[in-house]
């Protein structure tokens, strides 16, 4: 027996909850995750950082889409604010401040609020940042933090509101057709679908050649995160995420300590990931390098893995061969702040639209995002039989 449905969504981390919560508006969705309980991978290990200012071009301006309903959600959504004053100064020295100039160039072209600092304004605002280090900043202040939990709560609570069966302990073994449709077979019992979202994070590939589908060339990459204690006599609270321009470490207040990251990005294969020493010691070295903090002892380590395809974008949409296969996968870790309008994305290119008309007006294109970009003329069509 196979339960029937409209919707298949594989894959119930950030971008799978989200389009479970827009594509549930129209159709029957059975969303599968294949973890005791949804968002335990990527979600779960978040930065929790809204920045406009991070990510290529696409990934920028996906984000300016996203800020009005990450600031004013839905009626019931969420009780609480999603969003939440932080800021961000990202830092450079003295051999990184050509770097500098052309990334607050290219930065304020998206977003006209961010403003140069003196290395003085810097240190009065983070007063850990060394003297002997800093030779330029400069400050977007309406960076936030985002409550992950709370945005993806929200996304799954919605979909359940409006229909949507959430199915966990569901890992998919096996898909195939039958009777023109999709049938997905998981831990958790077989579905039937016209339809499937591959939302499955550094697994997608995985998924789709399960399904006989092309893969699309994702690569996960670990990224390193740890907690130390806030450094002695200083209150943190207030503190803005402080973001090397080289991307060579970020830290940000979080619960009374410090999150600290080396930045790393390590390919990898799909796996639970966690953290390496040497990542931590390298992150507590560059850390130490850039303030007087001294890091004597690291509270909690962990790693995520952020997926990316060759050119850094996200891919969204219908499968050029099979478009009853539709992708949502690639967000190259910027997923939990993208997924309001990926979200949208992905259900208005189901229901058979273009993009929404807020995302094309931020100058985002189909050919951004959707799989066909990454095929080539010339490119072997070998999938799994």
């Amino acid at each position: 027996m196979s339960e029937q449905t409209e919707i298949i969504i594989i894959g119930g981390g950030m971008a799978g909850a989200g389009a479970a919560f827009e594509i549930s508006r129209d159709k029957k969705v059975v969303l599968l995750e294949r973890e005791s309980h949804c968002g335990y991978h990527t979600t779960g290990r978040s930065a929790a950082s809204f920045t406009e200012n991070y990510g290529n071009g696409v990934i920028r301006r996906i984000v300016l889409a996203s800020r009005m309903f990450l600031t004013e959600p839905p009626t019931g959504f969420s009780d609480y604010p999603l969003l939440s004053k932080r800021g961000m100064i990202t830092v450079g020295r003295a051999d990184q401040l050509d770097l500098l100039r052309e990334s607050l160039q290219a930065a304020r072209a998206l977003v006209p609020s961010i403003v140069a600092m003196t290395p003085a304004e810097a240190i009065a605002r983070v007063p850990v940042l060394r003297q002997d280090y800093l030779a330029g900043a400069y400050f977007e202040p309406h960076s936030m933090d985002i409550d992950v939990n709370g945005l993806h709560q929200g996304y799954l609570r919605g979909a359940r509101s409006r229909g949507a069966r959430i199915v966990t302990n569901a890992g998919v073994r096996a898909i195939g057709r039958q009777g023109g449709q999709w049938r997905v077979e998981t831990e958790a019992g077989a579905f039937l679908a016209p339809l499937v979202v591959n939302a499955a994070g550094a697994w997608g590939d995985e998924i789709a050649l399960m399904a006989g589908v092309r893969p699309v060339g994702l690569q996960p990459k670990r990224r390193t995160a740890f907690n130390i204690p806030a450094p002695a006599g200083f209150d943190v609270t207030d503190w803005p995420l402080v973001d090397d321009v080289g991307a060579e470490f970020y830290f940000k207040p979080d619960a009374g300590q410090l999150f600290v990251s080396p930045a790393d990005a390590t390919p990898s294969a799909p796996m639970d990931a966690f953290a390496e020493d040497i990542d931590v010691a390298i992150g507590a070295e560059r850390l130490e390098r850039a303030t007087t903090i001294e890091v004597q002892r690291v509270s909690r380590s962990w790693a995520g893995l952020r997926t990316f395809v060759a050119d850094g974008s996200p891919v969204v949409g219908p499968d050029d061969e099979f478009p009853d296969f539709v992708w949502l996968v690639g967000q190259g870790g910027y997923g939990i702040k993208t997924s309001p309008a990926l979200s949208r994305v992905c259900a208005s290119l189901i229901a058979g639209g273009g993009l929404p008309d807020d995302v094309a007006r931020q100058g985002v294109s189909l050919d951004d995002l959707t799989p066909h970009r990454l095929r080539s003329d010339g490119e072997a069509r070998q999938v799994a039989s």
